[in-house]
């Protein structure tokens, strides 16, 4: 009876061990294994033995991750204060690095973020921000990196999400934007006008070589005229009746 008692708790122990020596790591996962507090190696997908008590394993997930960086006030380098904020897009690539080398690799990619940002957009001016995005996306990108590379870590994709001005600044914007479409709407009438006249002055040229072309555009003229009574219609004598009258005055 007392060897039945003793087998039950070591039996059990023996069934905890077994479980506590089967690691299953995902396959968008890797185990950093340490032995007696030192790495040893880094475990794959599927099923894994480790040894209870002196071993343990450190998952870390593989997959993109997105790391939001918060609203910051910048000054760019004309003095004008603006409000950004972005995202960044990154990959563990060495897990025993991002395990070893820092103590939390998203945090530390957050504020390295938001001082790269900070950097590259007050070296930079207004417009150049509000217009070239991409570009200032890329080279933040290239500054956080640069840093993250010993961390084991791969910056993906950083994406500038809002920038937003002050509100005298968007009055400001949105007069000067309203005047250049003034300017536009300006030019584009002028091109028009000078288009038309030189149509005219075609068309005058061609109706001049037949007077009867003359008089039959003067009939459709009051014609269209006459379609509205409320139109006063005055009547346009050609030149060449006017001669003809004036011939007969000079015979009598």
């Amino acid at each position: 009876m007392a060897w039945e008692i003793c087998l039950l708790p070591a039996g059990f122990i023996g069934f905890f061990l077994l479980l506590t020596s089967v690691k299953v790591i995902m396959e968008y996962q890797r185990g950093v294994l340490f032995t007696l507090g030192k790495y040893s190696r880094t475990l794959g997908p599927g099923l894994n033995i480790i040894f209870p008590i002196i071993q343990g394993v450190r998952i870390v997930d593989t997959r993109i991750i997105t790391v939001d960086i918060p609203k910051q006030e910048v000054m760019t380098r004309d003095n004008v204060p603006v409000s950004v904020n972005a995202v960044v897009y990154m990959k563990v690539i060495s897990p025993e690095k991002a395990v070893l080398k820092i103590q939390d690799y998203v945090f530390a990619v957050a504020q390295y973020g938001q001082t790269a940002l900070r950097d590259v957009i007050g070296n930079k001016e207004l417009d150049f921000v509000l217009t070239e995005r991409d570009n200032i996306a890329d080279e933040i990108k290239e500054l956080v990196d640069r840093e993250t590379d010993e961390w084991g870590v791969d910056i993906t994709a950083i994406k500038i999400q809002d920038i937003e001005l002050p509100l005298d600044m968007k009055r400001i914007m949105a007069r000067q934007a309203e005047a250049e479409r003034e300017k536009r709407a300006q030019i584009i009438k002028s091109e028009g006008e000078v288009i038309a006249s030189q149509n005219l002055r075609k068309a005058s040229e061609t109706l001049s070589m037949s007077p009867g072309a003359f008089h039959l555009r003067t009939l459709e003229t009051l014609a269209d005229i006459s379609s509205d009574p409320s139109n006063k219609i005055v009547l346009a004598v050609p030149m060449e009746v006017l001669k003809a009258f004036e011939k007969i005055g000079k015979s009598k």
